[in-house]
Parts: structure tokens; sequence; C-alpha cells
């Protein structure tokens, strides 16, 4: 079972570009950030004709989150994260797929900071803490994947002092995914690539993709009934190299389920 995390940067732009995607790398399950299209405006039918079946979240101009399903239905679990009813942005959905659970998240970015947007991707941290640890507690496989917009250390990013101050990689963003980890959750691209670069993004200021200076900041977390089994994982970076492309590449994994 391949799983695929993929912030497409406006599903309805960039859709022949995702449908170029699906029909290359065939994944089973994805997880899609940053639809930027309102719920009507999903492109549900284009997806069904190629085989994937989804669940999503849209948000007018922003946000939103979808997961899809190849040859079966993800049946929706949750459409938001609990612990703040008064959140309205569209930033996770949960679903069951072929017996593993999946939660797809775009965890909020935080600039500038300090300021109220950094204070909400704190707290908006805290409740996935809280809500990844209920999770753990049903013993159920479950992959919390998407675009946590963290760098977890200095190995997830280009040589660089320029991105010092930014909220991607303060402190306390670096802590909240440490104690995320520390739950007892495996980041299966780090442990299937241990050292060395694997970007997922690139900005699209100063040639950062051409001179290849990007950052990690696209995780797929699996709870330890997926641990042992996960085979293999990566980036497929060519997904970047195309016209008008997201600023992100898909991240994926294979389980062997």
């Amino acid at each position: 079972m391949r799983i695929a995390t993929f912030n497409i940067n406006n599903v309805v732009s960039r859709l022949d570009s995702l449908l170029d995607w699906l029909a290359e790398a065939e994944p089973d399950i994805v997880c899609l950030q940053e639809l930027k299209a309102e719920q009507g405006a999903f492109p549900a039918d284009v997806l069904e004709q190629v085989g994937y079946s989804a669940v999503w979240k849209g948000e007018r101009s922003w946000n939103g989150v979808a997961i899809l399903a190849r040859d079966a239905k993800p049946v929706l679990t949750r459409e938001s994260l609990p612990g703040d009813p008064k959140d309205t942005q569209s930033r996770y959905i949960e679903a069951a797929v072929d017996g593993v659970l999946i939660g797809c998240l775009y965890l909020p970015n935080g600039n500038p900071n300090p300021g109220p947007k950094f204070d909400y991707k704190l707290a908006w941290f805290e409740r996935l803490i809280r809500h990844a640890e209920d999770l753990l507690a049903t013993g159920a496989p479950v992959v919390l994947a998407g675009d946590y917009n963290v760098v977890p250390t200095d190995e997830d990013i280009y040589p660089t002092r320029s991105w010092g101050n930014d909220a991607l990689l303060r402190p306390q963003s670096r802590v909240a995914f440490r104690r995320l980890l520390d739950q007892g959750w495996l980041d299966a691209l780090r442990a299937i690539h241990p050292v060395g670069p694997l970007w997922t993004f690139w900005d699209y200021k100063r040639q950062r993709w051409p001179a290849d200076k990007g950052l990690r900041l696209d995780h797929l977390l699996l709870s330890p009934a997926l641990a042992n089994r996960l085979v293999d994982a990566g980036v497929d970076r060519w997904v970047r190299g195309e016209a008008g492309a997201s600023d992100h590449a898909p991240a994926w994994i294979d389980l062997d389920i």
C-alpha cells in the first residue's frame, strides 16, 4: 500500500498536474493540502473517473484538505481537529481506508512571529498532540500525514541562516514536533533515509528550486501498529520541476499490508 501526502497549492488550477502524478505514481491513498477551493469546487467527479474516491473539507481561498483512495471508498471519521469548536479553518480530515486510519493535516504556518498567527500555530499543535495521543491509545493502525509546516532539525533544510527566525524553524515548533514523535510515532521518511537531504518544499523565490535549496515540511507519521510494516519511502521530486508546479513535491511511503 502506497500512501502519499501532497500540498497541491490549489487543486483546481493544478488539477492536470495532480492527474499526471496520479497516473505516473499510482498511490493507493493520497492526503492533499491547500486545496484553496470551496467545498463545491473540489473536482471529485474528475478524480472518480480516474479511479479515486475522495472525502474533503474545502475552504474559500485558503486551506482545505482531502483524502483520496484508489479503488476504495474512504469512510469519513472526522472533518476537524477536536479541541476548539470556534476554529473554522479547514486543516484536518480523517478517514478509514482499507483498515488503516488516515489523518490528513495542514498545520498552520505561524508567520509572522511572534504574534497571533504563531500563537494559533502552537495552540493548533497542542490540539494535534492531544488527539494523536488519543489515537495511539486505540492501538489502531494510524498514519498522520500532511504539511506540518515544521522543519524538525537542521538536517531538514539546506545550509543557511536566512530562515533562522521563521516560524517553521522556531524552537517551539521543533519541540512540539518532537513531543509528537515521543508519544511513539515513527517519522517514516527519516526511518528509511536517516541522513542527508530529503526536501519536500522549495520556495518559489530566489531560484531555490534550480539551486536545490529545499526544506522538509511534509511528514508521514506511523503508529506502532504500522511501524514494522514500513518497507520504503521517498519524495517524487520530479513533480516540483513540472511547469506551473506547486512549491511542494509529494512524499510517500510503502507499507506491507
